[in-house]
């Protein structure tokens, strides 16, 4: 095998954010870390890059291995290389974000690394430089939001328009206020209003929409006035 003289040889790592919506709250999922250093303390789903895999089969393989998630959203975000991240060798790694609608995928997550979920502003402190890379993906979520129906991963298919206005809400960690979200949401024509309602809240109840694609492909920047802490 022919190599580099001379130059270093680093591990490389993967980490996956995973952000989950269950109506009211904005979470994240967290496992206890299996070994040392750390271990039993919270961690973000982690793990080594194989030989022959790229990081993105990587992120993918962790993620089902440690909660059996399979089939979400899943987008690379940045790399992590301070040279002291992991005191035990010299580990580059991969960071990912993923969203999902917790409700859709409760049967599929299982417990072998004891995934837990937490309020995003409620989670315990985190190993290593997890908890940059928690702050890091929620700028991200925020910025890629604006642009493009990602937060619509965390919805079920068919939403109330109060479920919509909480997840915005959640995401920007701030108060929106109700009618004009209404009013803005309903300027943007990217809704398509359905004829069933949602009586859980209240006999009169709210009616269920969901997200026309077609027109949001042509009208990407529709709802970037919805996003209050966006700055592009």
């Amino acid at each position: 095998m022919i190599e580099y003289s001379g130059q270093p040889h680093y591990l490389v790592a993967v980490d996956c954010i995973v952000f989950g919506f269950d109506g009211e709250h904005l979470k994240i999922l967290l496992v206890k870390r299996g070994l040392e250093p750390e271990i039993n303390k919270w961690s973000l789903m982690g793990g080594f890059v194989g030989a022959d895999e790229s990081p993105d089969d990587a992120a993918n393989r962790v993620l089902k291995k440690m909660t059996g998630l399979e089939g979400v959203y899943l987008e690379q975000m940045q790399i992590y290389g301070e040279p002291k991240r992991d005191p035990i060798e010299r580990t580059l790694s991969v960071g990912y974000f993923a969203l999902i609608d917790i409700h859709k995928y409760e049967e599929q997550l299982n417990d072998d690394y004891e995934a837990e979920w937490f309020l995003i502003n409620d989670r315990p402190k985190l190993i290593f430089d997890h908890n940059e890379m928690v702050a890091d993906a929620r700028k991200k979520l925020r910025y890629k939001a604006a642009l493009h129906p990602i937060l619509f991963e965390m919805l079920p298919k068919k939403f109330t328009i109060p479920q919509l206005h909480i997840l915005f809400e959640e995401v920007n960690d701030t108060k929106i206020d109700t009618r004009n979200f209404s009013r803005k949401i309903s300027s943007t024509g990217l809704l398509i209003k359905l004829t069933e309602k949602d009586r859980s809240g209240s006999k009169k109840g709210a009616f269920y929409f969901k997200l026309d694609k077609k027109k949001y492909a042509a009208n990407a920047q529709a709802f970037l006035n919805l996003m209050p802490n966006l700055k592009v």
